[in-house]
């Protein structure tokens, strides 16, 4: 949600224009420290509660995750409801921190729910991925809509937030709606059954085998990371700040200064969102062969760079090898494609080498958290992109 709403904080609360000052340094800095301030708490907190119980049962994992989600945006809609034209370091801090303590009890919930999918068929592991691909796609949305409706960056990003908590919300209904489900109680008996069969192997308080595990999963673990990987070292960092090369309108409706929002945003969610949900009928490669699309996906990263990328307040000397706007948009709808589309085979193949319950969630909880470390890994690969473009390399 902070990713989609960077215009609101760069070219509005953090602004020369806004704050009165010629200081830019919080608008040019806002969304390395950003990404810093979401994905470190995010991959501490997800490979902690692999290892360790942070906090009891699963509901009271979920429930407080929430409650803190909502709190966090609530303090977000308020900051932007008042002036705070003359705190702009106060302001950018307090974001920060809110950013921190959102994605920390983001971490907990995501890898919380990937260990109870684990549970259930595989198909409804990949279910979870579709459901993230589908929330990325109801946020750019959301953001592009409220844009449209309100010139104003404070009333779009308002409402923008607001919409958020009612997600949470949503999500409360439907984490408390689980139990009623026939399908849920069912797997969970299947689940509590094969346990108690299994007395002499499992004992409720014993360690798990983490090290056998892994191994066992490892593979699919590889894919997990390498995915989200390539997929993170190019959106949205290189992504969203490729140009148009004709500067028109784009498919000849899309107006120039909506470029990045539809090639960029909207294309990574929709299509991302369309590859996981082919999973649902099609699962090829086999888990043993997953891997050889996964390692072809890095050329990705140079061909992103090939584009028409200018980041911010930097000289671009490597030339622009894919001078066409279709051609950069096709690229971009095979790379968002294929992450949702691997992502969700890895995410499914991921728990079934095992073969115990208990075993199985911990791996799908491995997974998840294999999948956020591989996007802080392509996050800070991303940060090189700048410096690669610098370079004179003819062909």
């Amino acid at each position: 949600m902070f990713i989609t709403a960077k215009d609101y904080f760069i070219n509005y609360k953090l602004s020369p224009n806004y704050t009165g000052t010629n200081n830019t340094e919080y608008a040019e800095n806002f969304m390395p420290y950003l990404t810093f301030a979401s994905q470190i708490p995010n991959v501490l907190f997800n490979w902690m509660n692999v290892f360790v119980n942070l906090g009891g049962d699963l509901t009271k994992r979920v429930v407080w995750s929430l409650i803190i989600e909502i709190l966090i945006f609530l303090v977000t809609v308020i900051l932007a409801m008042i002036d705070s034209s003359a705190w702009p370091s106060e302001f950018f801090w307090i974001t920060m921190s809110s950013v921190v303590v959102l994605n920390m009890f983001g971490g907990i919930f995501q890898n919380t729910v990937y260990g109870m999918a684990a549970k259930l068929p595989p198909k409804y592991t990949g279910a979870v991925v579709l459901g993230s691909n589908i929330s990325g796609t109801f946020a750019t949305i959301i953001s592009i809509l409220s844009g449209s409706i309100w010139s104003s960056y404070r009333k779009a990003a308002i409402y923008y937030f607001i919409t958020a908590m009612f997600v949470i919300l949503l999500c409360f209904d439907t984490y408390f709606a689980m139990p009623l489900n026939k399908f849920f109680r069912y797997h969970e008996m299947k689940s509590e059954k094969e346990q108690e069969k299994r007395p002499g192997q499992i004992v409720a308080n014993a360690r798990p085998p983490y090290w056998t595990i892994f191994k066992k999963s490892f593979p699919q673990l590889f894919n997990v990371f390498i995915i989200f990987f390539v997929t993170l070292s190019v959106f949205p960092t290189v992504h969203s700040d490729i140009k148009s090369i004709s500067n028109e309108p784009f498919f000849g409706f899309v107006p120039v200064k909506m470029f990045t929002p539809i090639t960029c945003f909207l294309t990574f969610n929709v299509f991302a969102m369309l590859g996981s949900l082919t999973t649902s009928w099609i699962q090829w490669p086999s888990p043993k062969y997953l891997v050889w699309p996964v390692l072809l996906r890095l050329l990705f990263i140079p061909l992103f760079l090939f584009c028409n990328y200018h980041p911010l307040n930097v000289e671009r000397k490597l030339p622009v090898y894919i001078n066409n706007d279709y051609l950069y948009w096709i690229i971009a709808v095979l790379m968002s494609y294929s992450s949702g589309y691997l992502s969700s085979l890895a995410m499914m193949y991921a728990p079934r080498a095992q073969t115990n319950t208990l075993h199985q969630i911990k791996a799908g909880m491995m997974a998840a958290a294999m999948l956020i470390s591989g996007i802080f890994a392509g996050i800070m690969f991303s940060f090189m992109a700048p410096i690669f473009v610098q370079l004179q390399m003819p062909l």
